[in-house]
């Protein structure tokens, strides 16, 4: 589905094989690797990716990147250029700050693109996973963030929210406002 204008869509695929500028890395705070799309991306990468980020670990951030921030990388063997990664919050029942830290995930890393100059970011559904934000939960930060900054993107011209099978896509566009899913799917 599209919305915002058509800028930002939804679609079902593997993040890792994407045409476009940049890849959002749903990381872990070690910037090592991991599971689900962490390691997916590692592995597409290849080592490279993995000397760049030990680079930022020793020069920027020897204690992990803290949640809601974001880091650029070059993407090794990937398609995209660029690898943008960034931690999720780990959901605590929501008491925690939760909300604010993933609208910073895609604040971030929309403001890395831009300062990049990129024109095309792909996000996958970030802390959906083993960090169990709940999905509707996560769907809502995510439109309202995207709401408020994709009015004022300059080079960054398509955002595409990756899902790995059809349900993440339709829990997410189900978990929207009811207005945003009339034809179209557009907001002005």
């Amino acid at each position: 589905m599209k919305l915002f204008d058509e800028k930002v869509e939804t679609l079902c695929a593997d993040i890792t094989t994407l045409d476009c500028d940049a890849v959002v890395n749903a990381a872990n705070s070690s910037l090592l690797g991991g599971g689900g799309v962490d390691g997916a991306i590692h592995r597409a990468a290849g080592p490279s990716l993995l000397e760049a980020c030990r680079k930022i670990r020793n020069e920027k951030y020897p204690s992990g990147l803290p949640a809601g921030e974001a880091v650029a990388t070059e993407a090794g063997r990937m398609r995209c250029s660029h690898v943008i990664h960034t931690v999720g919050p780990v959901w605590q029942g929501g008491t925690d700050g939760e909300p604010e830290k993933l609208a910073s995930c895609y604040r971030n890393s929309l403001g890395l693109a831009e300062e990049l100059g990129l024109k095309t970011i792909a996000f996958p559904a970030i802390s959906t996973g083993v960090y169990g934000y709940p999905k509707d939960k996560a769907a809502l930060v995510v439109f309202e963030t995207l709401e408020s900054l994709v009015p004022s993107l300059k080079s960054v011209e398509k955002i595409y929210l990756v899902f790995f099978s059809a349900s993440g896509e339709e829990d997410f566009l189900g978990a929207l406002p009811t207005e945003e899913k009339s034809p179209g799917g557009t907001v002005s």
